[in-house]
């Protein structure tokens, strides 16, 4: 795989930053088709599957062009199957990094990619038996690069806990420096909150990372197609490329929910340069990502520059305390709904 070098790039206009070159590559959105599994005993065929796949796509295509960068769906090592912390622990949570993660970190320093695996249900000792995370890793050829654990969980039905319910006010949205570009991830329900993927921008975010279990009627069809909507307005707004991979299941995998598959990936005007058609199944979509060329525009641009334009103290909702943190652990439907109901003043 090519390495990226550091120069100057193209001419920049006066005042502005050298751009540090980076060969352009494809990323991948895998879209997975699997089974709820009924145990962890059944993540390690998953990965391996996952990575079969993995290796299929980029030793296909490397006559063409290298394929660096592969995204996972949510989910696509255990469902959230129970709608009890203690069930969950019981069945499928696991601890972080694990024997999973050395065989992505195996393949990723046998091919020179990374992967933004899909998210487990993970268990932190350090935390407590009663938290539950639904945590995805990036993984490169040196091994993890970031740990991200989902801070909007799908209220009320996931009953795994946010970072914000632990640490209320502590740093969970981090952005990995990578020789590929400074890659950000946030989980399918992160993505109607405009300020998670804003905040990874502000960090130095150029790649963001969708991984989703997004469900029907909510997918990637008229006229209701959020999936799509969600993924071009945060590509746009924050000048990034977008990678989003969705799972591709039927109702009768995941009942209740059928999930839509869609996978896209977008450009950093929002344009979308690749996308599967709706609908479950298996598929693979590849599509060219330029850090260098994204560089060089927010170097360039003045207009329609909405992060240098933001004008932050202009929005004091942002310092409203809102859904509040979990008082007590394990997490229940019951108390999500609870929280709810004080969040909108209304608990009589």
């Amino acid at each position: 795989m090519p390495p990226s070098t550091a120069h100057s790039g193209p001419d920049l206009p006066s005042g502005k930053t050298p751009i540090q070159d980076i060969a352009p590559y494809y990323a991948a959105a895998v879209q997975t088709a699997f089974d709820a599994p009924r145990h962890r005993d059944e993540i390690g065929s998953r990965v391996d599957h996952m990575l079969e796949i993995a290796r299929q796509t980029i030793v296909g295509y490397e006559p063409f062009f290298d394929v660096r960068l592969l995204v996972y769906p949510e989910f696509s090592h255990a469902v959230p199957i129970h709608d009890t912390v203690d069930a969950l622990a019981r069945d499928l949570a696991v601890e972080l990094p694990n024997e999973h993660v050395d065989t992505y970190t195996r393949f990723c320093a046998e091919y020179g990619c990374w992967v933004q695996t899909g998210t487990f249900l993970e268990i932190d000792p350090d935390i407590g038996p009663d938290v539950l995370f639904n945590t995805t890793l990036l993984v490169g050829p040196s091994g993890v690069e970031l740990k991200y654990r989902k801070l909007n969980p799908w209220i009320p039905w996931e009953v795994h806990a946010s970072p914000h319910d632990i640490d209320p006010t502590g740093d969970h949205l981090p952005v990995a420096h990578t020789d590929i570009g400074c890659i950000g991830v946030a989980v399918c329900y992160d993505w109607l909150f405009p300020e998670v993927l804003r905040e990874l921008r502000h960090k130095g975010a150029e790649v963001l990372c969708r991984v989703s279990a997004y469900m029907d009627p909510w997918g990637a069809t008229p006229p209701m197609d959020w999936w799509t909507l969600f993924n071009r307005a945060r590509a746009a707004e924050n000048t990034c490329f977008v990678v989003a991979s969705n799972q591709g299941a039927h109702r009768a995998q995941y009942p209740p929910f059928s999930w839509p598959g869609g996978s896209m990936v977008v450009d950093y005007d929002g344009r979308i340069l690749a996308q599967a058609e709706p609908g479950p199944g298996e598929r693979v979509i590849v599509a060219p990502i330029n850090i260098s060329a994204l560089r060089y525009e927010r170097n360039r641009r003045q207009g329609h520059d909405m992060t240098t334009h933001h004008r932050g103290t202009a929005y004091p909702y942002a310092q409203q305390s809102g859904f509040a943190p979990a008082g007590e652990h394990p997490i229940t439907i019951e108390s999500l709904k609870d929280r709810i109901t004080i969040a909108r003043g209304d608990d009589t």
